[in-house]
């Protein structure tokens, strides 16, 4: 039995906490405890933030079965 959805979740799931572990990296770049710059910071947590929001949603719309 290979259901496709169990590797589909981990997925999902993986980049989720990608998602977060971006916001946490640029918020520890913005605040001065990583060296990586401010500006660098902010758009990793940014760019984090759309990962944790949007791109579990954006693969389950590109993986959902046709109507």
């Amino acid at each position: 039995m290979s259901d496709p959805a169990i590797p589909r979740f981990a997925a999902m799931q993986l980049v989720r906490v990608a998602g977060a572990a971006m916001v946490i990296a640029g918020l520890l770049a913005a605040n001065d405890r990583i060296p990586l710059g401010h500006v660098a910071g902010a758009v990793l947590a940014v760019a984090g933030l759309f990962a944790f929001a949007l791109g579990p949603k954006l693969l389950a719309r590109r993986w959902r079965s046709p109507k």
